[in-house]
């Protein structure tokens, strides 16, 4: 699934998880164990329509975003960068075959866990379980954002509040012609809107 992964031990995830939640010293010792590493190349494939996506990945730097087809249309539905985690919703939660594709857009690294060490942290570690909670939350809120931003009718105001709720940069770094596709507008309009934020 992975360009390439690596079996050294980089702990990233583990400062990132602390930082929401004090981990104890045994869940510290398991993550060292079961944490993995991998990095994808610029535009790879790391998960495809019809697979089951069985890891949660951090991305430590890079971006990446998820993707369906319709009638041979790539239609962006999120995009991620640094300090966040993404998956295969249905694939990972459900183990269920996913119905997206998920792609890097520059050189990817990331830490992940599999979906078997992760249920093993909820079912053995209490502050995994406030850690999942606490990234469910951040989630609805992401996917709150998102149903705002597809419900308003203006391309002006829906590339306004887009910016608005992104980091400093991270529109700067996506393709235009993939942030069009996320914001439901021609690139022809991106384009020109973005002239006018000059």
């Amino acid at each position: 699934m992975s360009s390439k992964e690596s079996s050294g031990k980089n702990l990233y995830i583990i400062l990132f998880l602390n930082s929401i939640y004090p981990l104890s010293t045994s869940l510290k010792n398991y993550l060292i164990d079961h944490i993995k590493s991998c990095s994808f190349e610029k535009n790879e494939l790391i998960s495809k329509a019809g697979e089951v996506c069985n890891r949660l990945y951090l991305v430590k730097k890079g971006m990446v975003r998820g993707y369906f087809l319709s009638d041979s249309s790539e239609i962006t539905t999120w995009i991620d960068s640094e300090n966040e985690v993404f998956t295969s919703i249905t694939g990972f939660f459900r183990n269920q075959e996913s119905q997206e594709y998920i792609q890097s857009l520059e050189k990817t690294y990331c830490d992940y866990l599999e979906y078997d060490d992760y249920k093993y942290c909820l079912n053995h570690f209490p502050e995994m379980r406030q850690i999942n909670r606490i990234l469910l939350e951040d989630y609805y809120i992401l996917a709150e954002h998102r149903v705002y931003l597809a419900r308003i009718p203006n391309a002006r105001k829906r590339l306004d509040y887009f910016i608005a709720y992104s980091k400093p940069m991270f529109v700067d770094r996506i393709p235009k012609k993939y942030l069009a596709s996320f914001l439901a507008m021609r690139p022809e309009t991106l384009s020109r809107l973005m002239k006018e934020l000059d």
